[in-house]
């Protein structure tokens, strides 16, 4: 794996061997056993907002090692419209890797293609890879193991975290529900790629979605860029809140779990929040532990 440009793009053997390296990862990183950035420099290219994405992986490269620079679309002469392919091919020169978190899907892989150098998607418009490998990894502490359990993700199921995990349940073996109102339900053909199968399940009506499931999962109900649909999408979702009238449909043992920022009242009530606060910080730590396992890999020189 030179790339993670997409979970679309990995397949189950790959997915698995940055989960057993990012669990290596946390247990040893009192006491890490190489650093294998070392003398690398790394940049973050952010042209979105972030917490989560940019600590954790600041830090993760300096942790392996590294050295890092974050640019944001003002700071380079991106923001004054020089095509991606040619910061691409300067930047290729110069650094060792970099991590980009923006609009277009394309903008991340035309980036690693013209700059010859790994590439990681910290976040598109199409998919959110790192934030699944992160959740997925969540999910195995929590159960000990994906095979069979069953996720439900709650609110605009057209989004990119949604569509992540549709490529994460097609190519794992847990089944995955996805309750979301008429007109933000993924794709057909996003659903037809992925090979809708028995893993994979669309619900309008989020009571049957959550019956039994292991794992109830929301994002914000207006993602960037959305703001201007704002007041049809806060209408459209009221019904999909995750909150403890809901918990208690699913299984006994079930878990809540959000990729944050949270914002109480809409997707998620505080007192849900707060009862599920454990988890939903584990899974936000996880977030460095996935991140340097993906950059351990993609950075081993053959």
């Amino acid at each position: 794996m030179k790339n993670l440009l997409s979970l679309e793009s990995l397949t189950k053997d790959e997915i698995y061997t940055v989960l057993e390296l990012a669990d290596t990862m946390k247990a040893t990183r009192a006491r890490p056993a190489h650093l294998p950035l070392a003398g690398q420099c790394w940049a973050l290219i952010f042209s979105k907002s972030s917490t989560r994405t940019r600590v954790s992986f600041e830090v993760g490269i300096r942790e392996l090692g590294g050295s890092v620079m974050f640019l944001s679309a003002t700071d380079i002469q991106l923001g004054r419209g020089e095509p991606i392919k040619d910061t691409a091919r300067v930047m290729g020169r110069m650094i060792d890797g970099a991590v980009i978190r923006t609009y277009l899907q394309s903008d991340v892989e035309v980036f690693a293609q013209f700059s010859g150098i790994p590439t990681i998607n910290a976040l598109t418009d199409d998919e959110h890879p790192c934030q699944i490998l992160a959740d997925l990894q969540t999910i195995r502490e929590k159960f000990g193991a994906l095979e069979g359990r069953k996720v439900c993700f709650i609110g605009d199921g057209a989004c990119n975290v949604a569509r992540s995990w549709i490529w994460a349940a097609a190519r794992l073996d847990f089944e995955l529900r996805i309750a979301a109102p008429l007109g933000y339900q993924p794709d057909a053909e996003i659903l037809s790629a992925a090979g809708r199968t028995g893993h994979i399940s669309v619900f309008e009506d989020v009571q049957e979605a959550v019956r039994g499931v292991d794992v109830l999962y929301t994002d914000v109900w207006v993602s960037m860029g959305k703001e201007e649909e704002s007041a049809q999408r806060l209408l459209a979702m009221v019904p999909y809140q995750i909150n403890d009238a809901l918990v208690k449909l699913a299984a006994p043992q079930a878990i809540v779990m959000h990729c944050l920022p949270a914002y109480r009242g809409k997707e998620i009530t505080a007192d849900t929040f707060e009862a599920h606060a454990s988890t939903l910080f584990d899974q936000a730590e996880n977030r460095l532990h996935a991140q340097k396992a993906v950059l351990q890999i993609i950075a081993r020189r053959d």
